[in-house]
């Protein structure tokens, strides 16, 4: 994530800001932009070219900060929500903005590393769009289906999501991590699945043909290989090749994002993930040591890693293959 600064005072800003708290001027995230700008006392803004934005009508419902082509309308972030909890429903809506947040921060960052970003009512058959259901009323399995995101509200309760984390003895899981695996999916079937990549795709993760439903059955009645950390980022990715490539895909996510932001805060002298040609440099030259000092820092203050993880040889060329995927500048 960028360093963000007021246009006005230059004060620091949150990628979430909507006010900046030094000088109370109003805000909104031109994502044409990539930067948050000022906004009038009518939530307007005109960029350069003459164009008159204006803040998204979510911004009461989800927090969302993201100027809109029209006024009253909502903006290309909240247009790839296809479904959310009814008005009526107060849990679902309670946990709606963790979701949201966590959405347009994914958004945020697959914009800056250049992947495709398509709605489905732009593309019917190819597009992406979000179900961010809620799990008061009926089960909500999250997962991906031919361009649909099904996320479960439920996880953005800290109590709850913890609660499912200790059960599954997972290191991570956090709405974010959902939001970036569950795109991986996409972005596998999107990129990699029906093109000339999927050969070394099956040659890395294994053949994305075999049956689902039994290796879903094997991992929760076997669990994972004993020697799964030879091989695999979790254990999660040994269940199938497509959680593999998916597990991979989120760790990319990962890495670049918490290593641009380290660059924007000063904490690495790298300019970025741009700064090596070849991914498998910057995991084992910049980000190895900036998560170990990460891991300590979080230590010195009580609490679990931030990145819980070791990163083997044949996990390095997992991530290769997914970094290669970016489309070229």
């Amino acid at each position: 994530m960028k360093a963000f600064q007021c246009r006005v005072c230059g004060n620091a800003l949150y990628f979430e800001n909507s006010v900046c708290v030094s000088c109370g001027t109003g805000l909104g995230y031109s994502r044409d932009e990539a930067a948050i700008v000022p906004v009038d006392a009518d939530g307007r803004y005109v960029d350069a070219t003459g164009l008159v934005w204006h803040v998204c009508r979510n911004l009461n419902l989800s927090g969302c900060t993201w100027l809109a082509p029209l006024e009253g309308g909502q903006c290309a972030a909240c247009d790839l929500t296809r479904t959310r909890p009814n008005d009526a429903d107060a849990a679902g809506i309670e946990l709606f903005p963790v979701a949201e947040r966590a959405k347009r921060w994914l958004i945020a960052e697959l914009d800056r590393l250049g992947f495709p970003v398509v709605g489905k009512d732009e593309d019917p058959e190819s597009g992406l769009c979000f179900d961010l259901l809620s799990s008061t009323a009926e089960n909500v399995v999250i997962g991906h289906d031919g361009g649909v995101v099904t996320i479960d509200l439920a996880e953005g309760d800290d109590a709850y999501r913890v609660k499912v984390q200790e059960q599954l003895d997972e290191p991570y899981r956090t709405m974010l991590g959902h939001f970036r695996h569950e795109v991986g999916h996409y972005y596998e079937w999107l990129l990699v699945e029906g093109t000339d990549r999927i050969e070394e795709a099956r040659r890395l993760f294994g053949d994305e043909s075999a049956d689902y439903q039994a290796a879903i059955d094997r991992h929760y009645d076997q669990g994972a290989p004993a020697d799964w950390a030879e091989s695999f980022i979790s254990t999660y990715a040994t269940m199938h090749p497509y959680e593999d490539f998916a597990e991979t895909w989120a760790h990319y996510l990962h890495i670049c994002d918490t290593i641009e932001t380290a660059a924007a805060y000063g904490l690495t002298a790298v300019g970025g993930v741009d700064a090596f040609s070849v991914f498998r440099d910057l995991v084992t030259g910049v980000w190895m040591p900036l998560s170990i000092a990460l891991n300590m820092i979080n230590r010195s203050m009580g609490t679990d890693d931030l990145y819980p993880f070791v990163i083997p040889g044949p996990v390095l060329d997992k991530l290769e293959f997914v970094a290669s995927l970016r489309p070229a500048a």
